[in-house]
């Protein structure tokens, strides 16, 4: 089906397929983090990271108990735009040398990845509800609510002091 890497023919297999697409960029989210906790020289920035690294599994987790909840297996799919925002993130932060400009980078990275994340979290949530999975609808909500909930972290850290620092 082109943009697709599987056939969908119903709400119910477009729903299942975007379930795979999130579930395989938040596995990519976790091998990723590490290294960004690593380059981060801010100690509230390498915090920040080191918590949302924890809330990724408990958010795989919970995808975990959707595809359960669903009566689907548990599987990604390839998903090329989390792939290109990490390569990218990571490009970007092996260029930089000033500490403090690399903070600023990382989370203007971080920050890409959580659009990503609310994106899909966001239209998960409708189409679960669409669905009557009313269950679903409410572990990916979870998932939803912290995603746009670290957004809002990053944000108040680049503007406060890392922009700033960076500049």
């Amino acid at each position: 089906m082109g943009f697709f890497t599987q056939d969908i023919q119903t709400m119910d297999d477009l729903f299942v397929h975007t379930l795979r697409d999130i579930y395989y960029a938040e596995k990519q989210i976790v091998k990723a983090l590490p290294d960004m906790i690593e380059k981060a020289s801010g100690t509230q920035l390498k915090s920040g990271f080191e918590k949302h690294l924890k809330e990724t599994e408990g958010q795989i987790q919970r995808l975990e108990q959707v595809f359960k909840l669903h009566g689907v297996d548990v599987s990604g799919v390839n998903c090329p735009a989390i792939d290109g925002i990490l390569k990218e993130a990571n490009e970007v932060a092996s260029e930089v040398a000033d500490k403090a400009v690399l903070d600023a980078a990382l989370i203007a990275a971080a920050q890409a990845i959580e659009h990503y994340e609310i994106t899909r979290y966001g239209t998960l949530v409708a189409w679960a509800k669409q669905l009557g999975r009313d269950d679903c609808a409410s572990l990916l909500l979870q998932n939803l609510d912290e995603e746009k909930a670290t957004d809002k972290k990053l944000s108040s850290m680049a503007e406060a002091r890392l922009n700033r620092r960076a500049a």
